[in-house]
């Protein structure tokens, strides 16, 4: 009787009520619909039959919990990672992966329906491109460090939480990045060096950021520090590279801030080269400490392929590579390009950028610092106008002011990289007026995530 009355009045936190689960949203929650609400409950799976306990009831949506699972999908696996449900790093591991693509999928048709004016049946949205393996597949990790009863510990804060949960092996880190994560760990340790505490803001290590060339096996290691000296620096050096002889680069960045960025402006070098090399593809690329590179290379080809294919270039146009890192994709179209202009904010990433295309001979390729929507009309005004843009953004998608510098120029094709299927939405919403949608391409970069990458190819109308 008492449920009765407790799901027939208006629902209160702690209650429990049944839910059917419709499909996915965009952070890997199971989404039904209770009272005309939309309901988001973390670790449910589509299809489910579920009994909910609410755990945040607003006006517009509740959020809750699994209490009891009624009905179970039959795509709902086993997760392999012991720490699965406490980390938070990987959000479906409990969904079989053919299911998780197709899902993903499906939260890119969610975005349009949600953003956008454009008939969902008329848009060629295409089936995604999954991994043979999808396993130990990410080239970097940046593992907090903390001490735990006196021991060193290095991991991720928990789901909806800041305590700092040890990882030892992680399932989507590639294997080499998990074993120096280990070691420099117990180096750590035995050399007894302050490691920083978040609450009083003393002690000096934060993270321990590793980076693999997942083609050519080398590695390198950044310790974020909070001021410069590092205590027995010599002797961790040592140790380092004793133990670790694949480690070929060991560098240092300095970050006193009171921040949630991982990167301080300074980098030092410590140790080996400056660099790693990574190799995509018939394409070598320097990575220094700070570089962006796309964290799974295996698909990072697949991806460029797919920018390549919707560029489909002759040899004669200009392309500008936005948000263009340390060069990757526009040396990815170089071959086939008259011209490539590229621009970052971060100057480390345009001159691996300049070095890259230097190394491959690619002299028609000119990079600058800047933001794209201050640069672009810069070389608008020098009588420069592309053909081609292409756009790879952060999650928070493009600068309004590049957007309408996009109106303004008018090049015939933009072709857009998206890490967030919300942003790519909310930005085709404003571009659709000139171009025309010609397809949606989803990649899957970040298996037994949420995340799905997306190419779109814009057509001007």
């Amino acid at each position: 009787m008492k449920n009765k009355q407790q799901v027939g009045a208006v629902l209160e936190k702690g209650q429990a009520f049944p839910l059917t689960i419709k499909r996915l949203g965009i952070n890997g929650e199971g989404v039904g619909y209770f009272k005309r609400k939309v309901v988001f409950v973390p670790g449910a799976l589509p299809g489910e039959e579920i009994v909910a306990e609410a755990t945040n009831v607003q006006n517009s949506f509740i959020e809750g919990k699994v209490k009891k699972i009624r009905k179970s999908s039959p795509d709902r696996v086993a997760p392999p990672c012991p720490i699965f449900n406490t980390c938070g790093g990987c959000q479906l591991q409990h969904l079989n992966y053919n299911a998780q693509l197709r899902e993903k999928r499906d939260i890119i048709i969610q975005a349009f329906e949600k953003y956008t004016k454009l008939n969902i049946s008329d848009l060629d949205i295409r089936s995604t491109i999954g991994m043979e393996n999808p396993w130990n597949y990410r080239n970097k990790s940046q593992l907090q460090v903390g001490l735990q009863k006196q021991k060193v510990i290095a991991g991720l804060y928990g789901m909806n939480s800041h305590e700092l949960i040890d990882i030892t092996e992680c399932k989507v880190q590639h294997e080499g990045t998990n074993k120096v994560s280990q070691v420099v760990k117990q180096i750590l340790q035995e050399l007894q060096i302050p490691i920083y505490n978040e609450r009083t803001r003393k002690g000096l290590i934060r993270t321990i950021v590793t980076r693999v060339g997942i083609e050519t096996g080398e590695l390198q290691v950044v310790l974020i520090t909070t001021k410069q000296d590092i205590p027995k620096r010599e002797i961790l050096i040592k140790k380092i590279r004793q133990r670790l002889p694949e480690v070929k680069s060991i560098m240092q960045n300095i970050n006193g801030e009171k921040t949630s960025l991982i990167f301080g402006e300074r980098t030092l070098h410590l140790g080996g080269k400056e660099t790693i090399q990574e190799v995509l593809g018939d394409l070598s690329f320097e990575l220094s400490a700070r570089a962006f590179f796309q964290l799974n290379p295996i698909q990072t080809v697949k991806l460029y392929d797919e920018v390549k294919r919707a560029a489909s270039l002759t040899g004669k146009e200009k392309v500008v590579d936005a948000y263009c890192g340390v060069g990757t994709i526009g040396l990815w179209l170089a071959k086939e390009a008259g011209e490539i202009r590229g621009m970052d904010v971060i100057p480390d990433s345009v001159e691996d950028a300049r070095k890259n295309a230097a190394s491959h001979g690619f002299h028609s390729a000119h990079y600058e610092v800047g933001k794209a929507e201050n640069v672009l009309p810069k070389w608008l005004k020098e009588g420069w106008k592309p053909d081609v843009i292409v756009v790879d953004p952060p999650r928070v998608g493009l600068d309004n002011g590049l957007l309408e510098t996009i109106k303004k120029v008018k090049p015939k094709k933009v072709v857009y990289v998206s890490c967030n299927p919300s942003t790519l939405a909310k930005d085709i919403a404003t571009l659709e007026q000139l171009y025309k949608v010609e397809y949606l391409q989803p990649v899957d970069m970040f298996p037994h995530t949420s995340h799905i990458e997306c190419v779109a190819l814009l057509i001007k109308k």
